[in-house]
């Protein structure tokens, strides 16, 4: 299963949920108000998705305050403390931020996203798409110190992964069919100057990509059939910042190569993410979806330029095995990116728009 035009998952609040979300956090408004308001959001923001075209659906991650936060508050032994990397722009600018750290030994408690995909489910009929962080995210932001409740981080991700194993089953029962993880480790670990600081701390970088891309395949291992299983890759979205630069080119073979998924969402909406070449690597028959829509800036690609450069892309990929979307969320975290909804809007019609354009 691979839309033409998909879309990474999140998407921006509207102020009434962010207000119920600080209300909730402050002990003014109860569980179920937050939930209400929650379900009003999702049912527009389904609707929104569906006025711009998309056959992929998602509840825009309204239940969560970022993209993982969900699913370390629901896993036994995760917490959050600070994380060793730092978010930054094209003009400088530092932000430091908060990350998973293993407090016990990790089991599943109760359903993570199964909630997500039930309501999600009684409101469209098109694709409905859960996503989850990747199981680098419970362990790479702070790989110095990521724990001691395990004698070495495969026995943790061979625990973390039933919990992910877990999720998908009982997803798959209730009738989900897309399952994406969100993975940033990856990529992070392209760049020259996040390898250094990896080095620096006395952690070999390629062992980290071997170990992440282990993580994945023991989190998808036993997955139904019927689910298509999708890895995006992006370089952090936060606020419009970003943790990393560099291409895919000391990853490729190995990611592409030896993750058991059927299709990959890849980030190239800007130079910081290098060239399509890397793609050779992609196995025959497995899809990819180009990120070339920026969800960071309200300035909307032009259509003719988007063309072009699937069209590059099919050069290592066949065309019929290509899709389009924006490289990331709109909002990974509570904040969002610094764009109105008008421009996301603008964004998602333009994927469909593209996508209609270069597949006829």
């Amino acid at each position: 299963m691979l839309s033409r035009a998909d879309h990474i998952g999140s998407l921006l609040r509207p102020k009434r949920l962010r207000e119920a979300f600080r209300s909730h956090s402050i002990g003014h408004i109860a569980e179920l108000e937050l939930r209400a308001a929650q379900d009003l959001a999702i049912r527009d923001v389904v609707r929104l998705q569906e006025d711009c075209g998309l056959e992929v659906i998602t509840d825009g991650e309204f239940r969560r305050i970022s993209y993982w936060e969900k699913f370390v508050r629901l896993t036994k032994g995760l917490e959050v403390r600070d994380a060793v990397f730092t978010f930054h722009d094209a003009a400088g600018h530092e932000s430091n931020f908060t990350a998973p750290y293993v407090s016990g030994k990790v089991a599943r408690g109760d359903p993570i996203t199964l909630d997500e995909f039930d309501f999600l489910s009684r409101l469209t009929k098109r694709i409905q798409k859960v996503t989850m962080p990747a199981p680098s995210t419970m362990h790479f932001y702070r790989f110095t110190d990521w724990g001691s409740a395990y004698k070495d981080a495969e026995a943790f991700f061979a625990d973390l992964g039933r919990v992910y194993q877990e999720e998908i089953a009982q997803l798959a029962a209730a009738g989900c069919r897309y399952v994406q993880l969100d993975e940033v480790a990856v990529a992070i670990l392209c760049d020259p100057a996040a390898r250094e600081k990896v080095k620096a701390k006395g952690e070999d970088p390629d062992r980290l990509v071997d170990l992440y891309i282990d993580a994945i395949n023991q989190a998808v291992k036993n997955a139904p059939p019927q689910v298509t299983l999708g890895v995006h890759v992006c370089r952090g979205n936060y606020k419009g910042m970003y943790l990393s630069e560099g291409g895919y080119d000391s990853v490729a073979e190995r990611f592409f190569g030896r993750t058991n998924v059927h299709h990959f969402l890849l980030e190239f909406d800007t130079p910081r993410a290098g060239g399509f070449d890397p793609l050779r690597f992609v196995p025959k028959g497995k899809g990819v979806v180009l990120g070339l829509i920026s969800s960071k800036t309200a300035v909307l690609e032009d259509l003719s330029l988007l063309q072009r450069r699937t069209e590059e892309a099919a050069r290592y990929v066949d065309l019929s095995n290509l899709a389009i979307s924006p490289q990331c969320g709109f909002a990974s975290t509570m904040g969002g990116n610094p764009i109105t909804e008008a421009d996301q809007r603008a964004k998602l019609e333009l994927c469909v728009r593209a996508a209609q354009t270069i597949w006829n």
